[in-house]
Order: C-alpha cells, then sequence, then structure tokens
C-alpha cells in the first residue's frame, strides 16, 4: 500500500511539474550555454523537498556536445555530510535555451523517465552570467544563484526584485547557511 501511495504521489508530482499556467513568468530568451556551465552557488532558495536537509548548494554545469547539459547538484547539510545528484537538462523546445527539462539519475526516473523531469526556467540572467535566478513556472520553486559563494547586499536586493517583477513569493526563501 505504501509504494501504491509513492507512486501515486510522485505521478501528480510530475503531473503538475509539467503543466504550465497561463501567466507564467517571464524569462530571459537565448541563453549561451557554454557561457552559463561552470560552477553556481545558490544562495537563497523557496523550501522544498529535496533540499529540506541543506544549508549550502551548488551546482555544475557541463554543456555536452549534443547540447544536453550534465547537471550534478552538491548539497551540504546541517551535518557537515555532502550529498550529490547527477542528471541532464535539455531545452523544452529545440532552440529554446532559457527554458529546460531537468531529469536526475535515480531509481525513480530510471523506471519513470516521462514523469521526472522538472521545469528549469532561467527568469533573470545578468550580462556577465555571473548571478541568475532560476524557478518554476507555477512560481513553487526558485533559486537564487551566483558565481561567488557570496553576494553583496545590493546584488541580493536586485535579485529579490527580479523575482518579485515575475511573480514569486520571496518572503519564503531560505538563505545559504539555513536549513528547512
Amino acid at each position: 500500500m505504501r509504494a501504491l501511495i509513492l507512486l501515486f504521489t510522485a505521478t501528480l508530482l510530475a503531473g503538475c511539474a509539467g503543466s504550465k499556467p497561463d501567466d507564467a513568468p517571464e524569462t530571459v530568451g537565448q541563453v549561451d550555454l557554454k557561457r552559463y556551465q561552470g560552477t553556481w552557488y545558490e544562495q537563497a532558495r523557496l523550501p522544498m523537498f529535496f533540499q529540506r536537509n541543506c544549508v549550502r548548494s551548488e551546482a555544475h554545469y557541463e554543456l555536452q556536445q549534443d547540447g544536453r547539459v550534465a547537471v550534478t547538484n552538491r548539497c551540504e547539510t546541517g551535518d557537515g555530510e555532502w550529498e550529490q545528484a547527477v542528471g541532464e537538462a535539455v531545452p523544452q523546445a529545440p532552440g529554446r535555451t532559457d527554458r529546460l527539462w531537468v531529469r536526475f539519475d535515480n531509481w525513480f526516473s530510471n523506471l519513470f523517465p516521462g514523469l521526472t523531469k522538472g521545469h528549469y526556467w532561467i527568469l533573470y540572467l545578468d550580462e556577465a552570467y555571473s548571478v541568475a535566478l532560476v524557478g518554476s513556472p507555477d512560481r513553487d520553486y526558485l533559486w537564487l544563484l551566483s558565481r561567488d559563494q557570496e553576494i553583496d547586499a545590493s546584488m541580493r536586493d536586485r535579485l529579490l526584485e527580479q523575482a518579485r517583477q515575475r511573480g514569486y513569493d520571496t518572503s519564503e526563501l531560505i538563505w545559504r547557511g539555513e536549513s528547512s
């Protein structure tokens, strides 16, 4: 019975991840994925189940020759242990590099590959590719990312304003060094 409930819940969540609200937030347009690759440090995020124990997170992206992006997410827990998830990102539509599908390599996604992809929409990206705002079109997920481990108050305020302009509730953000 527990396995059936887990399967139903996962199916329901995957269905939600695939839907797109009519009032979806604005994204940046074309992203040069070659420039975007590399390491990004999470400055803040909206609460999410998969990162519930994380106090520091980082993402590593590597553009592949076929246009896919290899993804490695690392998370330091409150106990000082590091956890890692490996996956890949692909454009949701050909030639549209600001809206990606991300899928992580785990037992569930290997069993149900079509059900486990999540939205990765690049909502804001500065010209230097040094800070980014990434979220989902339903506004349930949001990450404030930077190339540096720390950002100053003015950059933090700029990212918060960009998120609010796109309709995200920033009052529940969990900042780097905090746990859910």
